[in-house]
C-alpha cells in the first residue's frame, strides 16, 4: 500500500520543495490540463511557483500537498486574500494530482481539506472553476459544489482550442 500523507506548506518549506511542485504542475500539463498554461514552457511555472511562495510568506494564500511515499504528488492552493466585500470567500485553485498517482482519492481529500482550512480561516463560501466536462467537474459535484454557471470560450487549452469554464461555489458549514 502506497504511504500518503498531507501537508499544509510554509513557504520556506515551499522553496524548498520548489522543484517537486513544478514536476507536478508540468506534468499535469503534458496530460493536458487546463490550468492556465498553454504550453510546457518551464518559465511560466516557475513563476507560478515563486507567486505562491511568495503569498504563503504574507498569507494570502494556503498550500496543501499530498505526498505518496514522501514524494509530492498532488497540490491544492486557498486563495484567502480577497477583496473587502468578499473576505466571507476563499478560492480553490490549482488542485493538480500527478498523472501518475491519479484514481486513488488523493483530489477528494485535498478538496476536503482546502475546504476545512478555509473555513477555519473563517470564511462561509467556496469558489473555483474548472474546464466544462472535465472530471474535475465530476468531483466537485460529488462533494457538494453548485454550478454558477459556465463561460463559453474561456480559457485557450494547450490543445489550441478555447474551452469553457463552469464556475462552481459551496457554502462551507
Amino acid at each position: 500500500m502506497n504511504n500518503l500523507q498531507y501537508q499544509t506548506l510554509t513557504a520556506a518549506q515551499a522553496e524548498s520543495e520548489q522543484a517537486a511542485l513544478y514536476n507536478v504542475l508540468h506534468a499535469c500539463v503534458a496530460e493536458g490540463a487546463s490550468i492556465g498554461f498553454t504550453s510546457l514552457d518551464a518559465r511560466p511555472m516557475q513563476r507560478l511557483w515563486q507567486g505562491v511562495i511568495t503569498s504563503l510568506a504574507n498569507g494570502s494564500k494556503q498550500l496543501i500537498v499530498a505526498r505518496q511515499n514522501g514524494e509530492i504528488v498532488a497540490t491544492v492552493i486557498v486563495v484567502l486574500e480577497m477583496p473587502p466585500n468578499g473576505e466571507h470567500r476563499a478560492e480553490i485553485a490549482k488542485l493538480l494530482v500527478h498523472p501518475k498517482a491519479r484514481r486513488q482519492g488523493i483530489a477528494r481529500i485535498l478538496l476536503q481539506q482546502a475546504e476545512k482550512l478555509a473555513q477555519q480561516a473563517g470564511r462561509s463560501l467556496a469558489v473555483l472553476d474548472t474546464r466544462t466536462g472535465d472530471v474535475a467537474e465530476q468531483l466537485y459535484l460529488s462533494q457538494g459544489w453548485q454550478i454558477s454557471g459556465q463561460i463559453p470560450a474561456y480559457a485557450l487549452s494547450t490543445a489550441g482550442v478555447l474551452d469553457a469554464t463552469t464556475v462552481m461555489y459551496k457554502f462551507l458549514q
